[in-house]
């Protein structure tokens, strides 16, 4: 059976004109171009209302669902009509509605839609969705909130280009259509944003809970492609070893991105633990900065600290990091500060072995 992904798209007429055509254009191209093509469906949906969101979702039961158009605002900023029609995908800016993504209502104009009722709607389809893609101003609040039940979310942290968001979406789809996964899609994204010498690659974010998950079956022919190899040898991961059958993806630097391991305990044990730090980085968000190097670090130091406050948690993580390398461990994060949390745990980790 084919998987689907659903485009849905949403310009409302009393607010300024986004070139959505051409990002549905530049998502349809990208996909017709894979050599996976005839694994998968693109559905297309246009001026999308209430109604039609939740029939689209009911009708088609896509495994991708991707809302391209405008986001409501909490910033208090203000852009004159040229910024706002060339720059920004965002409808409005208020201070009492929460962020998030905006369709249409019956007579064309701007339909909010509020984080609760559309995290309960994904909810109902928690079994067929695997990633959500809400590329739109300000969306990365409600990709939180469906975050609770989806297992992969990007949203837009704050207000978004036009192009920026295209370029992004191009990316992604490249990589999906290649058979990668969509924790590496999204990385695609964001390069695709830097190779295009614009701004705006730190506006997507992501949350994902499985790291090695792709839009394809396993026993595809692009996924046999990369599981297969000599699985029988020691894999070096950015200095440290896992033992045993591990099969593995790398960038051209010859890092670890993204691999499987035979022992499925081992694997689930690095995630769960990888889990329990993700939360504790998502409640220091709330305390320090995520915008500037010495708020990463402060966070980063916070982090072992709750740690080291935790007996059976610091020896769950401890037992983890042995399993699977820091450098994997990493893989499973998602947060501005991770890579200053990660060599945080690298240092910990020493303390602990000495």
């Amino acid at each position: 059976m084919k998987k689907k992904i659903l485009i849905l798209s949403a310009n409302p007429v009393n607010i300024s004109k986004l070139r959505l055509d051409e990002e549905v254009r530049e998502i349809q191209s990208a996909l017709e171009r894979s050599r996976s093509r005839q694994e998968f469906q693109l559905i297309t949906k246009g001026a999308v209302r209430i109604n039609d969101l939740r029939r689209a979702l009911l009708d088609e039961e896509p495994q991708i669902v991707h809302f391209s158009g405008h986001g409501v605002g909490t910033e208090n900023a203000s852009l004159n009509n040229n910024q706002e029609q060339t720059y920004q995908r965002e409808a409005v800016r208020v201070h009492s509605q929460p962020s998030g993504i905006v369709l249409e209502d019956d007579f064309g104009q701007v339909q909010l839609v509020s984080t609760k009722a559309l995290t309960e709607l994904f909810k109902l389809f928690k079994d067929k969705i695997e990633c959500i893609l809400l590329n739109a101003c300000y969306s990365e609040t409600q990709a939180s909130a469906i975050y609770q039940y989806i297992d992969c979310v990007i949203g837009m942290e704050r207000a978004i280009p036009d192009n920026t968001a295209i370029k992004f979406s191009v990316g992604f789809y490249d990589a999906i259509g290649a058979g990668r996964t969509y924790a590496e899609a999204f990385k695609f994204g964001c390069n695709n944003i830097n190779l295009n010498n614009i701004l705006g690659d730190l506006i997507p974010a992501i949350k994902s809970r499985n790291i090695s998950k792709t839009l394809f079956s396993i026993n595809s022919k692009e996924q046999k492609a990369k599981m297969s190899g000599d699985n029988n040898d020691n894999k070096r991961i950015q200095g440290g070893y896992i033992q045993g059958n591990f099969s593995g993806t790398y960038n051209n630097s010859g890092n670890y991105i993204e691999g499987n391991y035979n022992n499925t305990t081992e694997k689930q044990n690095l995630a769960e633990s990888a889990a329990e730090i993700q939360k504790l980085l998502e409640q220091l968000d709330k305390t320090y900065s995520t915008d500037t190097f010495s708020g990463k670090v402060q966070i980063a130091n916070e982090t072992i600290k709750l740690i080291e406050n935790n007996h059976t948690l610091a020896e769950r993580i401890l037992s983890a990091l042995k399993t699977g390398s820091v450098a994997a461990f990493e893989q499973f994060l998602s947060h501005p500060a991770a890579s200053f949390v990660i060599g945080a745990l690298e240092d910990w980790q020493k303390t602990k072995a000495n």
